[in-house]
């Protein structure tokens, strides 16, 4: 008797686990499955190099059946390359545009301009935002003879790379105006766009069939024109460089 009890406790102190390979195997599959199915879902170029360092992570660091066969190359569908292609060609050229501000800004700050001139990086473009009082004295629409070397500098850091469509607006606040010249705020706002628009182009290094210039008068202010500090801000002349590829990987030709 004494010896059938410690036959029965040897066995059950020797429990087989070679069960325990397979599952482990299992659980790297699920893994590597979940991986593929999320990268699938949005696949940018950040998130293929973080996938494909977790797969050589995996396959080369494993053991046991995936170790023997660990796959070289990682397949990603058709459509999702073709995402990464475009999300690619979208980061260069907000690269780009980053850089053309970068040469914006330090014009800007070289000729301390910080309270008059402003830039930024929008889904629409490079948006370079000058307040009236630089160009313009109030209720006229040609530009002061003290700043059109100013406006000069500015056609020279438009040149492009690359052909951009380069949109110039004119705003005003909501104060009505009426005078010889200009019997509304629209007609002031569309002729400051359009002298602004013809020294840039007079420039030879930029090309003339890019630029528009259009004007909303005091139809699409920032801030509300409830102070004398808010008008101000609203009295503007916005350049646009639009990009080359939008945010999802639509392209702009320029026309």
């Amino acid at each position: 008797m004494s010896k059938k009890r410690k036959k029965k406790k040897h066995e059950i102190e020797h429990i087989n686990e070679s069960w325990l390979l397979p599952y482990a195997d299992l659980l790297t599959l699920l893994l590597a499955l979940f991986i593929v199915l999320f990268a699938s879902s949005s696949v940018d170029e950040g998130r293929f190099q973080q996938m494909s360092a977790v797969f050589s992570e995996i396959f080369e660091s494993g053991s046991g059946i995936m170790s023997e066969s660990a796959p070289t190359n990682v397949p990603v569908p058709d459509d999702s390359v073709g995402e990464l292609n475009e999300n690619s060609s979208y980061l260069e050229d907000q690269q780009s545009l980053g850089e053309m501000q970068a040469d914006l800004e330090e014009y800007i700050a070289v000729n301390e301009l910080e309270s008059q001139f402003d830039t930024e990086l929008t889904s629409e473009g490079l948006l370079l935002t000058i307040r009236d009082s630089v160009l313009f004295k109030s209720g006229e629409a040609a530009i002061s003879q003290e700043y059109k070397s100013l406006a000069h500098d500015i056609s020279q850091l438009l040149t492009l790379d690359r052909p951009r469509q380069v949109i110039i607006t004119g705003h005003t606040d909501d104060i009505p105006i009426h005078n010889a010249q200009y019997s509304s705020n629209w007609k002031l706002s569309v002729m400051r766009a359009v002298n602004f628009l013809e020294i840039i182009v007079q420039s030879n290094e930029v090309d003339p069939n890019l630029f528009s210039a259009k004007g909303y008068g005091e139809f699409k202010p920032i801030v509300p024109n409830d102070t004398i500090e808010n008008r101000s801000k609203n009295r503007r002349v916005e350049v646009l460089i639009q990009p080359l590829v939008m945010e999802d990987g639509t392209s702009i030709e320029p026309q």
